[in-house]
């Protein structure tokens, strides 16, 4: 069994060596884990909870996802044609009604429309504790975004392998959701473009959203938020393999030279005895 900390400093080092890319914050991990039990408190409640006190229900293919996403995204997926889906807002107080309701335990979705459920989605992932793209990654990934095609894909690939397998798990799901939103585009206006823009400050949890955006920072959203739709949804484990073994031929090859030039010298040196 591969030592964790071992695979992330290979990954750093990868990442660093070869995409010039510096990961902030490597401790981050250990402070959010330490940080989320005393959240745990607060039984009952959605919003505002980290993901492992929430409940969870088990998706074939995915694994243990918060019962609360699951509910949202199936019961969005009957409305996926509505036009402005997610662009369009709901009524604030139906939203704080709504959000009182589930907080409480009682159920209210079913009778709940589409705007208001799509503006809960975003409200959840906005008020997380943590945001669900790592915050020390954010700079990371943007930087990744701004790398040529197969590099940018490759590098975003090695970023995501840093992040905590439960939280690529639900982003799996949810980008897998988004892109079946988007490939209804033609009824319901919302291409991949669109959803990046809207769900970026969300899952980065920034202040884009609440305000204008220049057009310098709708583009630094799509670059973040597009490219983690599309590679996300990837299998991020066959490039950790990929790298784990890569990473042990340079070492062997390295060894090997070591070994030859070492062998060399001894032969050298009984010659000339």
């Amino acid at each position: 069994m591969w030592d964790p900390r071992l695979v992330r400093l290979a990954l750093l080092q990868q990442l660093r060596a070869v995409y010039g890319i510096k990961v902030k914050g490597g401790r981050g991990q250990c402070e959010r884990r330490r940080r989320d039990p005393e959240a745990t408190a607060a039984v009952g409640k959605i919003f505002g909870v980290p993901f492992n006190a929430l409940p969870h229900s088990v998706v074939p293919e995915y694994g243990h996802i918060p019962s609360f996403l699951v509910d949202v995204c199936t019961s969005l997926e009957e409305h996926i044609h509505t036009e402005g889906l997610f662009r369009k807002s709901g009524s604030v107080i139906r939203l704080k009604a709504l959000k009182n309701k589930l907080d409480h335990g009682e159920s209210g979705l079913s009778s709940a429309l589409p705007c208001d459920i799509a503006g809960l989605l975003k409200q959840f992932f906005r008020e997380l504790p943590e945001p669900i793209l790592p915050a020390d990654l954010h700079e990371a990934l943007f930087k990744a975004q701004q790398l040529g095609t197969e590099e940018k894909n490759k590098a975003t690939l090695l970023l995501s392998c840093l992040m905590p397998d439960h939280t690529i798990d639900i982003l799996r799901y949810f980008f897998n959701f988004l892109r079946n939103v988007s490939l209804r585009s033609s009824e319901n206006k919302m291409d991949s473009s669109n959803l990046a823009v809207i769900f970026a400050p969300n899952l980065l949890q920034t202040n884009e959203g609440h305000e204008k955006m220049s057009a310098n920072t709708e583009k630094k959203l799509r670059l973040q938020a597009a490219d983690m739709f599309q590679i996300l949804s990837w299998k991020r484990y066959r490039l950790c393999w990929v790298l784990t073994v890569s990473v042990l031929l340079h070492h062997w090859k390295a060894l090997k030279e070591v070994t030859m030039k070492l062998l060399v010298t001894v032969r050298e040196s009984e010659d000339k005895v």
